[in-house]
């Protein structure tokens, strides 16, 4: 329980953020160099270690989310997640920079965020998630991963610094992911000590933001469904939104759009199905519209990239549009 008013709820949603943000920070660098020691190479890191990490927000908040019983904040957690990197993460880098997209990016990943889009939207369509269909989406993701894996074997021998052509990244990629500031903090046991910090400043971080958006759901009539879905949503996503900026002013085109997809296709199957097998979900009703959303935006994107195989800044600037205009809706109880 978080005492206080509204106003104590937002700050503390915000320091739940920042806290989010750093940690996610701390916990990326920390495996992304960890994996190098192991010999995993830089394009099966970027395609999958950074992803996976920047999506940690998402997996501690709709976790602790399930084991509190709130399962709409759960789920709204993970549709508002992939609604947001989709809509308002894409649409403002695209704004940066025209984003030109790899056939194969489009083909193999696009069909992949889809796929992810209708298994998450045969599971929600009774508005509850069993423990069940929890771990068959689990298996998913690990049957995806294992296919990403195998497939990337194939460019180990692509140059350092350059772009795969399935918009996987090499050297030059994930050295602009790990943090400047890490890398001058030298010491023995360097990296677990930065993992183990990041891990638990996320998971209290993800903690307190679902006491602080359950309290400011309640305090101010809104439903946990439109907190989970907007405010909480856009927090989580926080080092996404951080890692693809980064990358992107660097050069990096593949990674920026990569993390983006690939922390969507985690959120709608691991993160969905890891929180159900802890406790079984049942959300409202507001959450068949927020999934027609996330497929309404998912099928315009993957179109408009098929099509065009770029992301203009006028297709970037109607995408961040769409989310503004979602948040008012939500907020104004007008949609889900």
């Amino acid at each position: 329980m978080v005492q206080g008013g509204p106003v104590v709820q937002i700050g503390v949603i915000l320091l739940s953020i920042l806290g989010l943000w750093i940690g996610a920070r701390l916990l990326v660098d920390a495996v992304v160099r960890l994996a190098r020691r192991f010999g995993l190479s830089d394009l099966t890191i970027g395609l999958t270690i950074v992803a996976m990490g920047t999506s940690t927000p998402e997996l501690a908040v709709s976790v602790d989310a399930a084991l509190k019983g709130a399962g709409d904040i759960a789920v709204a957690n993970v549709l508002g997640s992939n609604i947001y990197n989709l809509a308002f993460v894409l649409g403002v880098l695209s704004l940066v920079k025209v984003i030109p997209i790899a056939e194969s990016l489009v083909h193999r990943d696009g069909a992949a965020l889809l796929g992810s889009m209708l298994v998450g939207g045969i599971v929600i369509f009774d508005l509850t998630i069993t423990r069940l269909e929890g771990t068959l989406l689990v298996g998913v993701f690990v049957a995806y991963t294992a296919y990403l894996l195998r497939a990337t074997q194939t460019d180990s021998t692509t140059p350092t610094g350059q772009l795969t052509g399935d918009g996987g990244v090499v050297s030059a990629a994930t050295e602009g992911v790990v943090s400047a500031a890490t890398e001058r903090v030298t010491f023995r046991g360097r990296d677990v000590g930065l993992l183990l910090g990041g891990l638990a400043l996320v998971l209290v971080s993800g903690d307190y933001m679902v006491l602080a958006a359950s309290e400011l759901a309640r305090g101010v009539g809104i439903s946990e469904w439109v907190i989970g879905g907007t405010i909480v949503a856009a927090g989580t996503s926080t080092p996404e939104f951080a890692v693809s900026l980064v990358a992107i002013k660097r050069g990096s085109l593949g990674v920026s759009v990569g993390n983006v997809i690939g922390s969507n296709i985690y959120n709608l199957t691991a993160i969905l199905g890891v929180a159900a097998v802890v406790r079984p979900l049942a959300v409202s009703g507001l959450a068949l519209q927020t999934f027609a959303w996330l497929a309404g935006i998912s099928l315009l994107l993957v179109a408009a990239l098929w099509t065009g195989r770029v992301l203009s800044r006028l297709e970037g600037a109607l995408l961040a549009t769409s989310e503004i205009v979602r948040w008012t809706l939500g907020i104004l109880g007008i949609v889900g």
